[in-house]
């Protein structure tokens, strides 16, 4: 399964790259619960270490948020070695910028996300760091992500 992850999250690299290098990306104002739902590929890696050298990789499935209309909340399944991991995940993009809340039991506050998403040629990627939240009682480093949606998915 960590295998099919990974190639899954390093094929939808090269057109994002593609993009982000002819300058094609733009930081849209606000992203729309509808954009942010579906399925996302998500990498993770060590802060100051490169993306095509994952330290994570995992599936995030995002809908509608029942209480907030204008936020999203899923579930992020990450593992290493055969390991895998469910968390809970909400937030939304505002002003261009991503912020997301994870927890692991739905009640305590684990991680935080912070980010930026990036239109590039039609395609919407986000990139930014998770940090473990402020006395959460995590054994994650602080990692670098990025979020993308498998190719076919808008």
């Amino acid at each position: 399964m960590r295998r099919a992850l990974l190639s899954i999250a390093l094929a939808a690299l090269p057109a994002w790259a593609a993009a982000q290098a002819t300058g094609t990306c733009t930081v849209p104002d606000h992203v729309p619960p509808a954009r942010l739902s579906g399925e996302w590929n998500a990498t993770f890696w060590n802060e100051g270490g490169a993306p095509d050298r994952p330290l994570d990789t995992g599936v995030l499935r995002l809908e509608r948020h029942p209480e907030y209309g204008g936020s999203v909340r899923g579930d992020l399944l990450r593992g290493t070695g055969g390991q895998m991991r469910r968390s809970i995940v909400s937030g939304d993009v505002t002003d261009g910028e991503f912020h997301f809340d994870e927890s692991d039991d739905g009640v305590d506050m684990a991680a935080v996300w912070n980010g930026v998403a990036e239109d590039c040629g039609g395609r919407l990627a986000i990139t930014g760091t998770r940090r473990p939240a402020t006395g959460a009682d995590s054994p994650d480093p602080v990692l670098r992500f990025r979020l993308t949606k498998p190719s076919g998915w808008r």
